[in-house]
């Protein structure tokens, strides 16, 4: 539907606007195609009408020639006689004598002689119809002094010339009409240039909307139309690879929800069995609870990513000290970093750091950046905490020996879904959740890595101008 209307829309806007620019050239050709002929026509006529007024002049000028004589015998030999009719009239419109050798019958219709005698110019010219042939009439009066001559009349018959001008204007008009063939042909050549990809774009669209992420669009030409194929196809790719990241992260969160339900079932299963000592009731329990505390937290991380999704996640903001709750976060992890094998080293700086901040979110992000750098490392693997206090900032890096990330994967770990490793538990949501909680503090979140060396996570924080340190 859409396409129909952009073919109307040229066709009633663009065609219909050359349409009336042909047409104009084609009667403005026409007016000027008559007007140079017949005023070819009427500087013929009055070239022929002075040369035979200065005959004339000198006839009346010579006493010894017979005036009329000699006007009966320039118009009856006049040599233009075959194209132009010459006419003698006489004092009271009487035509006298003609070059034709016919006179009328009858007293001729001479508003052309009329013209002659009541304009003051001694010139009159008449256009149009008499006994339904078109002519042109010229009289000019004479000056020869004679009582019997008081003008002489020139006529050209009008038909040859008009049938020329029709002649040129038809050829005008197929000019024109080729113009119009060709623009619609040019035209028609560029809407469907445009209208058919268009199309082809639209139906892309539609099964892209409908889930088919692997269609994609030939670019043809590099132009605004092969730009647009590019930003559909860029949008596919990207939409395939977040549908893939969106599939991977229900399998991982689905993995990491069962891990923690089976060893809680398990355990329960076994402690309700009723042939349990006192060690094992108590190892059941802190199982239990360890893993319950773990499903609580995935669950929670979940419910703040819905939230920043959907822009309601709140903060409460109010003094903070953040080396107390960086202190807090690297003593939660020392007793895991241990039975995991890995070597945890956090030198606490010395003094304050406060800053205006939502206390549980700020560890919730020292939290997750360190289980992230001793899930990502191996046994016998270093983390290495640092916190430096700066003019107005507070720094804390969390540098690990571990797996590192691939440079092309690098720039999305932050991204919604992503995980750059697979084999390793987590969500993959953990990094987008921690960004997003330190770039509401006015905060950022940087990530340096190098694949098989360790990555290394610097969170940088504004601190309150007046209570920068102690």
């Amino acid at each position: 539907m859409a396409i129909k209307q952009l073919t109307r829309r040229w066709l009633y806007n663009s065609f219909a606007v050359i349409l009336a620019i042909v047409i104009t050239l084609v009667l403005a050709s026409a007016a000027l195609v008559r007007a140079y002929y017949y005023n070819n026509v009427r500087q013929s006529m009055m070239s022929q009408a002075n040369y035979v007024d200065s005959l004339l002049m000198r006839y009346s000028e010579d006493s010894s020639v017979d005036y009329y004589s000699q006007l009966r015998r320039t118009v009856e030999d006049f040599e233009l006689k075959e194209r132009m009719e010459l006419m003698a009239i006489g004092l009271n419109g009487q035509v006298l004598v003609t070059s034709s050798g016919f006179e009328p019958e009858d007293k001729l219709y001479m508003p052309d002689f009329e013209q002659a005698k009541e304009s003051g110019q001694s010139t009159g010219e008449f256009i149009g119809s008499v006994n339904q042939e078109k002519i042109m009439a010229i009289t000019m009066l004479t000056d020869s002094g004679n009582q019997e001559v008081e003008a002489m009349r020139y006529v050209v018959s009008l038909t040859l010339v008009d049938q020329q001008i029709v002649k040129v204007i038809a050829l005008v008009t197929i000019v024109g009409m080729a113009i119009l063939l060709f623009v619609i042909y040019s035209s028609s050549y560029f809407i469907s240039s445009i209208v058919n990809p268009v199309g082809r774009i639209g139906e892309t669209a539609r099964r892209i909307a409908q889930g088919d992420l692997s269609v994609r669009l030939s670019k043809a030409n590099d132009d605004e139309i092969g730009d647009l194929c590019d930003t559909i196809n860029y949008m596919a790719e990207e939409l395939s690879a977040t549908e893939q990241m969106k599939n991977e992260f229900i399998s991982s969160v689905s993995h990491e929800l069962r891990t923690p339900l089976t060893a809680i079932k398990g355990w329960g299963e076994t402690l309700t069995s009723g042939e349990v000592d006192q060690e094992m009731l108590q190892k059941g329990m802190h199982v239990i609870l360890s893993e319950t505390e773990r499903l609580s937290s995935m669950v929670e991380e979940l419910l703040d990513f819905s939230r920043i999704q959907n822009g309601r996640f709140t903060m409460n903001f109010g003094k903070v000290d953040i080396v107390a709750e960086l202190s807090d976060a690297v003593l939660m992890f020392s007793e895991r970093a241990r039975r995991d094998n890995r070597t945890l080293e956090y030198t606490e700086p010395e003094g304050f750091a406060v800053m205006q901040a939502d206390r549980n979110r700020l560890r919730q992000v020292f939290v997750n950046i360190i289980d992230n750098a001793l899930k990502y490392s191996d046994s016998g693997d270093t983390v290495t905490v640092t916190a430096n206090l700066l003019p107005g900032s507070f720094v804390v890096s969390v540098a690990d020996t571990g797996i590192g990330i691939s440079p092309e994967d690098l720039p999305k770990v932050k991204t919604k879904f992503y995980k750059a490793n697979s084999t390793r538990r987590g969500s993959g949501i953990g990094l987008a959740v921690a960004d997003e909680i330190v770039r509401m503090h006015g905060g950022s979140l940087d990530i340096a890595s190098k694949l098989g060396e360790g990555t290394t996570v610097t969170i940088t924080l504004p601190l309150l101008q007046e209570e920068k340190s102690s």
